[in-house]
């Protein structure tokens, strides 16, 4: 059902309700606000209400006598037999509606007209979003966890934007603090002449062969400056992953507007500043020869330990000096897309806020910033569980998945590499959508690489192309189908999936809401669905011009939801499989 649809029969149910309460002299000190949901059944109609349930027990009613009522006095609004074709009491007294054909059909219309905006909401020019995700510690290539966030975090952003939001993407690299000594030891340890297993190979060091390549790359490079300055190794290996991660994140689609380096809230002097700032106000104490934050005055289990006795400051804190320029720069709205092993830091981070906030006359909510944490990816290829990328050394890389996944191989000319990449890349952006990010995930290489309907994606796409082809096949223009007699859809096939169209700018708005990019996944793949049945049922190339015209319409509009669908998770829409 069309937002429009149902903010008309939710109008025209408060003033049936009125005209009830009017004429039985029924006080109604508070406004009554319909609801309407899906029926469980599409049997039962296209939408139902429960209102006389809901207040006949305080209007001294009988439900099913109270429904009868409002059905009565909705049957006198003119409007009304524009948008319903009946009505009918169930059960106890719920009200169900089936939809005139005018009002289901004119999702077709709607679709063919406003095309890549279709479902989207105008912006206000001032809501504005931050949605932080990926911010990989730049001490390795991007993991499939990276992967995950990538995917979510984009698809957050992209829904965000659907809901008129202005989104901003941010990546914040860790590039302080212990892993990056460890790197540095590392890669100094290859320029040695050591490798992993040798007795000398430092405990805390990374493993895998990346290290001898940036290695190799330092010696070669002119900021070489020897193999012992450690500082100079340092520098260049931290800016030799960013850029190896930049190029993983391009492989995988994934732009961001901003880089924030974890480095420059110590040069800058944030760090300091917060940590001054919260002992200002009595929010820290000394204690065992460490600074504590009082994490427990804003819920937390116990206190936190902020500043170490050896002087170094625990990893929370320049977080909060991060979350506190999210704050100054103006974004009231913060989403955090992070691994499920961040969640102690929740609380830590969002009292430190607090304080900061206490101290600079800041009106900061406490749930500040909003997370969405997910939960691992096992990775499974040729049936066997795949723990270890021998680049990586101990994990599996975005970028294996991607080749992987769009069997990639050193035999393939150029062209054929970027059409398999591309095929890897939407199968690893579908995939990793598909769940709620609360739940572990099982990523099966081998399905992500069949073509057929149990690949998820091939079977989105593969109706999407599958339109393309018929269209193709006609041959005729948009604007005959913008003049198509959409009153001749009226089959049980057409019904459904019109209904399913009906009902994407409301999955979207629900999505956006609730950071469910898995909802978007699940619309198309039901959208997918019930074009196939509605193929298989209803021929669409037939004799019948008028009718061949409408059920063309019907699924040029279904072929832009999906393209739509999968823009909005990064995922491409073929026009030939």
């Amino acid at each position: 059902m069309l937002l429009n649809h149902k903010t008309q029969l939710i109008e025209l149910l408060r003033r049936a309700l009125s005209a009830v309460a009017n004429s039985r002299g029924i006080a109604q000190d508070v406004p009554i606000e319909p609801r309407l949901e899906r029926p469980k059944s599409v049997d039962h109609g296209d939408v139902a209400c429960n209102i006389a349930l809901q207040i006949a027990k305080a209007w001294k009613m009988n439900p099913r006598e109270l429904a009868q009522a409002i059905v009565d006095s909705l049957g006198s609004d003119p409007s009304y037999a524009r948008l319903i074709a009946s009505s009918e009491i169930a059960g106890p007294g719920f009200i169900n509606f089936r939809l005139s054909n005018a009002a289901k059909t004119e999702v077709v219309a709607a679709v063919l007209d406003q095309k890549k905006t279709f479902g989207k909401r105008a912006g206000d020019g001032v809501s504005r979003a931050m949605v932080e995700f990926v911010s990989a510690n730049p001490t390795g290539p991007l993991h499939v966890g990276h992967g995950r966030q990538a995917a979510l975090g984009d698809a957050i952003a992209n829904l965000l934007d659907t809901q008129g939001i202005s989104v901003h993407r941010e990546f914040y690299y860790n590039d302080a603090g212990v892993q990056i000594t460890n790197l540095a030891a590392s890669v100094h340890a290859r320029l040695s002449g050591l490798k992993p297993g040798d007795a000398s190979w430092p405990e805390q060091a990374y493993n895998g062969d990346y290290i001898a390549e940036i290695a190799e790359a330092y010696k070669a490079s002119p900021e070489c400056k020897g193999a012992d300055d450690l500082a100079a190794i340092q520098q260049f290996a931290v800016a030799y992953l960013r850029n190896e991660q930049d190029i993983d994140l391009r492989t995988f689609g994934v732009q961001f507007d901003c880089y924030y380096l974890e480095s420059s809230l110590y040069t800058d002097g944030s760090v300091a500043q917060i940590v001054a700032d919260l002992g200002s106000v009595g929010k820290t104490y000394e204690a065992d020869g460490a600074l504590w934050l009082r994490t427990t005055e804003d819920g937390d289990d116990k206190d936190r330990v902020m500043r170490k006795s050896d002087g170094t400051y625990t990893y929370f804190v320049p977080d909060v000096a991060y979350h506190a320029s999210k704050w100054q720069r103006g974004f009231t709205k913060v989403i955090n897309v992070q691994g499920s092993d961040h969640h102690g830091t929740i609380a830590r981070v969002r009292s430190g806020l607090q304080g900061v906030a206490q101290k600079r006359g800041w009106i900061i909510p406490a749930d500040y910033p909003d997370y969405v944490l997910h939960k691992m990816v096992t990775v499974m290829r040729h049936g066997q569980e795949v723990k270890i990328s021998k680049r990586a050394g101990s994990y599996v890389t975005v970028r294996d998945l991607v080749e992987w996944s769009g069997g990639v191989t050193e035999s393939m000319n150029v062209e054929e590499r970027e059409l398999a990449l591309q095929r890897g890349r939407d199968a690893v952006r579908f995939f990793l959508i598909s769940r709620k990010a609360d739940t572990e995930f099982v990523f099966d290489v081998d399905l992500a690489l069949q073509q057929n309907d149990e690949n998820p994606v091939f079977y989105v796409q593969y109706a999407h192309a599958r339109i393309c082809s018929i269209l193709q096949q006609w041959s005729g223009t948009d604007a005959e189908l913008l003049n198509a007699n959409l009153s001749l859809l009226d089959s049980k096939a057409s019904d459904h999936l019109l209904r399913r169209l009906a009902e994407y700018p409301e999955m979207l708005t629900t999505a956006a809401a609730e950071l469910s990019p898995h909802a978007v996944a699940f619309y198309l793949r039901d959208l997918a669905g019930d074009f196939h049945t509605f193929y298989n049922a209803d021929r669409v190339l037939v004799d019948d011009a008028n009718l061949k015209l409408a059920r063309l319409a019907l699924l040029s509009a279904s072929r832009q939801v999906i393209e739509n669908g999968l823009a909005l998770l990064g995922v491409s829409a073929p026009r030939k499989m």
